[in-house]
């Protein structure tokens, strides 16, 4: 009887054991994402027009960036959050090559958001020749897009010279993105009528994608709510737990400070919108911050070499380090849904203020990659 009481008692303290660690695992999760991220993408591909005439449209890009980033966050497929890869081509600026068409890729597919905004804010205009179909062909070559059926896969051209100028015909190039379930968006920089006209419409039908006529001369709109102190504050405290290593840490989290600066030249909302996509699962510094390299499959903390390592960790043991990293981790999940928490009213005061807010670039983007998405079963939250 004593030994069936024994074997009882052992039996309920495993049971309380596991029960005990797999709330802490969910607790886990739900600090992060409400969902799981899934192995998928949302692979977006920007082709922007760097000719004189464009300063506009590349104000709007840098401007809108992180609404655009923040709108693809909310999406699922299948139940779990998909990744997100931008890459980002110019065309028709005469500072380029023409030998190459004078189009350039400044960056293949990435997941550091940071890179993206370094080289928007970096872009000039100048000159140009715009050749739509040599660009659309060179993001073909010159991306790896992936055989994921699951992956939603999108170009978006944004200029306002006729679509058909150049060697490469634009309906060749189109035929060949259909061929690796690309779908094409073509943005005019200008009257709806005239990009009609020059063919900028009928590229976007032949690619099944969604024509817009934008002006991109307009300022962007951002909207101020209550709730963009706190949640400027929180960004404060998120920068804190972020954990240099590596021969680029010191450089990335050098950067990833100078596009906060970048983002609150713009406006106060706009860096806002920036530390709500930090606070994202988008949001991801593997090769330079050990809290997000911890959670990589390949990981391993007898690789590290503590000379890269900051200061405060480079006498400590690999066990000291891990608890340190613990801490850095619990700390940004819970700033992390402190954001989300803030952003959830800052998003429904911003409902409620904005009825009428058209972003020119971003009311594009957003509502073909909505559309598009559907086709796919992707949702959002609302």
């Amino acid at each position: 009887m004593k030994k069936l009481i024994a074997i009882f008692c052992i039996t309920l303290a495993l049971i309380s054991i596991a029960c005990k660690a797999d709330t802490k695992k969910q607790l886990a999760q739900a600090t992060t994402t409400e969902a799981p991220v899934s192995k998928h993408f949302i692979k977006v591909a920007l082709l922007l027009d760097t000719s004189n005439s464009m300063d506009g449209l590349i104000d709007q890009t840098k401007a809108q960036l992180w609404e655009i980033v923040n709108e693809l966050s909310y999406a699922k497929n299948k139940n779990e959050r998909p990744n997100l890869q931008i890459a980002l081509f110019e065309y028709g600026n005469d500072n380029l090559a023409e030998k190459d068409g004078f189009a350039r890729k400044i960056l293949g597919f990435t997941e550091d958001l940071d890179e993206v905004s370094k080289e928007l804010f970096s872009l000039t205009t100048n000159g140009g020749s715009e050749y739509c179909g040599t660009v659309i062909q060179q993001s073909l070559d010159k991306l790896d897009w992936g055989n994921d059926a699951d992956d939603l896969k999108m170009l978006f051209i944004a200029g306002n010279e006729p679509f058909d100028q150049g060697k490469i015909n634009y309906n060749d190039a189109i035929t060949n993105a259909q061929e690796k379930d690309i779908v094409v968006n073509t943005i005019f920089c200008g009257n709806f009528n005239q990009g009609v006209n020059t063919y900028w419409k009928n590229g976007a039908t032949l690619g099944y994608g969604q024509y817009t006529a934008i002006d991109h001369n307009k300022k962007t709109q951002h909207i101020v709510s209550p709730y963009d102190d706190l949640i400027l504050q929180l960004n404060i405290k998120l920068n804190g737990t972020y954990v240099p290593y590596g021969a680029a840490g010191r450089e990335k989290i050098a950067l990833q400070s100078e596009q906060d600066d970048n983002a609150a030249d713009y406006s106060k909302a706009n860096a806002v919108s920036r530390t709500v996509s930090k606070g994202s699962h988008l949001y991801k510094n593997a090769s330079w911050d050990l809290v997000d390299a911890e959670e990589e499959s390949d990981f391993s903390y007898s690789k590290l070499n503590k000379d890269k390592l900051p200061d405060e960790l480079k006498n400590k043991s690999t066990t000291e380090i891990k608890e340190y990293i613990n801490l850095k981790k619990e700390e940004r999940n819970k700033i992390q849904k402190e954001i989300a928490t803030l952003n959830k009213k800052r998003r429904d005061f911003i409902a409620t203020e904005s009825k009428n807010k058209e972003n020119g670039l971003e009311s594009a983007m957003l509502t073909a990659l909505r559309s598009q998405a559907k086709k796919k079963n992707y949702t959002w939250d609302e």
